[in-house]
């Protein structure tokens, strides 16, 4: 396919056809402004933005499938965009086309308590739909920290704090409503917990970054809200005897819901950012869900073994006050660590290696950082063994953001040498394509052919996960 060129630097005939048509559908709806295509051709990453030539805003399933099919008419690129909030330029119009923003697809079509699911339109956020499932006893747990939207999360195989219990996005989502690039519309799965029935498509578009068609709606799994829960806070001397124990805990108690690290820069930054006067230490914010009979037998345990551990404080908050507090600080990371340089750039990192090989990896991390003379906090969900540097720095200065990409490499190849993943859950974009073809080898050619057979036109959010110039067809 011949890239569109953008507005600005003139128009070629497919995309001026398309935008003609799309204008004539959808009115004041679709737009060419500087600005607001500005918006839509960045995300919250360090990557830089490419804004699409136009941004159209569909407000049901059947307008999206409008819009997809004159695009694959005209041989336009399409741009899926949710929230925003994806962190390796998932959003980037790296060959210009139209934007397709979600958000006016909000509705909550059905929540079934007896099911215990919810089908919402892509557009919905997590907090939303939490909010309508307040009185019903049951709440979706998949929280990256953004209030991200249930289609882009689907998209990019989203998780968060909560995944160490309740999974990912990949495990909690029943079926999707999707638009395939020339326009038609299937839907992936019943709504049944379990299925034998032909290929597993749900999981197929899940965490397929836009690359395959747009999300329109999507079934979810919802699950009991605990009957009691508990927050803990607990300092340790070494940021070893944090992650350490983090192989203890995660097998003391069945009852553990999250562990977050926080290493002492982090903690430096929450407390300055979110008013907290946790001592300057690694630290693990732990949640237990449960009974009460069950958390609080577990809860004794966890501590003796910390104490054991090296932890220096271990602290509990159990009102919903104290611990929305605790976690509200943690999902203000990212604003707590802008904070700690001013005017600087971030880059979200985000590597993740099996549990037994966490100490080594962080410990390593840390060591880059040291090494490269960079500002790097390190947080994590490390009880599934995901954890993250939030990199500052300023992109303008040469020497310094190729010490950037030099860390971010070191990490992406240590995770796969130690048996794990460039990316536990931000996803490949363009950002880390050359990682995923370290990752995956000649698996990037199968994905490559699913991606032909699909959207033989390469259409769909191009140049995202792989180029298909890289990934040659078999033979």
């Amino acid at each position: 396919m011949t890239a569109a060129t953008n507005l600005s630097g003139g128009r070629d005939d497919h995309l001026r056809g398309a935008i003609d048509r799309l204008k004539s559908h959808f009115g004041d709806r679709l737009t060419t402004a500087v600005a607001v295509r500005d918006q839509h051709g960045r995300d919250v990453s360090w990557h830089l933005p490419h804004p699409p030539d136009a941004v159209v805003f569909p407000e049901t399933a059947e307008e999206v499938s409008r819009i997809v099919a004159i695009c694959h008419t005209f041989d336009i690129p399409v741009i899926p965009f949710g929230t925003g909030t994806s962190c390796e330029g998932h959003v980037a119009a790296l060959q210009g086309g139209v934007c397709v923003d979600l958000s006016r697809l909000d509705r909550i079509l059905a929540v079934q308590p007896d099911d215990m699911t919810a089908t919402v339109e892509a557009g919905v956020t997590r907090k939303r739909l939490n909010a309508e499932l307040r009185d019903t006893g049951l709440f979706f747990p998949v929280d990256p920290g953004a209030d991200a939207s249930l289609g882009g999360m689907a998209s990019t195989r989203a998780s968060g704090t909560n995944a160490m219990r309740y999974g990912t996005m990949k495990d909690n989502v029943i079926s999707l409503g999707v638009v395939l690039p020339n326009g038609d519309r299937i839907r992936t799965a019943s709504h049944a917990r379990k299925s034998a029935a032909g290929y597993d498509l749900t999981r197929l578009w899940v965490g397929s970054e836009g690359t395959l068609g747009i999300v329109t709606d999507v079934t979810v799994k919802l699950h009991p809200i605990p009957d009691h829960v508990v927050a803990v806070s607990a300092s340790f001397s070494t940021l070893e005897q944090a992650v350490g124990f983090v192989l203890v805990a995660t097998r003391l108690t069945d009852t553990l819901a999250r562990i977050e690290l926080l290493d002492e820069l982090q903690v430096e930054a929450v407390n300055r950012y979110s008013k907290l006067a946790l001592p300057v230490e690694p630290t693990l914010f732990i949640e237990l869900h449960g009974s009460r009979g069950a958390v609080d037998a577990a809860l004794p345990l966890v501590e003796e073994e910390a104490h054991a551990a090296g932890a220096s404080r271990f602290e509990t908050a159990v009102s919903a006050e104290a611990r929305s507090r605790l976690w509200q600080a943690r999902h203000d990371i990212w604003w707590a660590n802008l904070a700690l340089r001013p005017g600087a750039s971030a880059l979200p990192t985000d590597s993740c290696v099996p549990v037994s090989r966490l100490v080594e990896a962080i410990l390593a991390a840390k060591a880059d950082v040291s090494e490269l003379g960079l500002v790097a906090p390190i947080c994590g969900h490390v009880g599934d063994g995901n954890f993250h540097l939030c990199v500052l720095f300023d992109p303008a200065d040469p020497d310094e953001r190729h010490r950037v990409e030099v860390l971010s490499k070191r990490l992406a190849s240590r995770a796969i040498a130690l048996n794990g993943t460039s990316t536990g859950e931000h996803g490949i974009g363009h950002g880390k394509m050359a990682a995923l073809v370290a990752e995956h080898g000649q698996a990037v050619r199968v994905m490559a052919a699913i991606k032909r057979a699909i959207d033989p036109h390469n259409i769909m959010n191009p140049g995202k996960i792989f180029t298909l110039a890289e990934a040659p067809p078999f033979s």
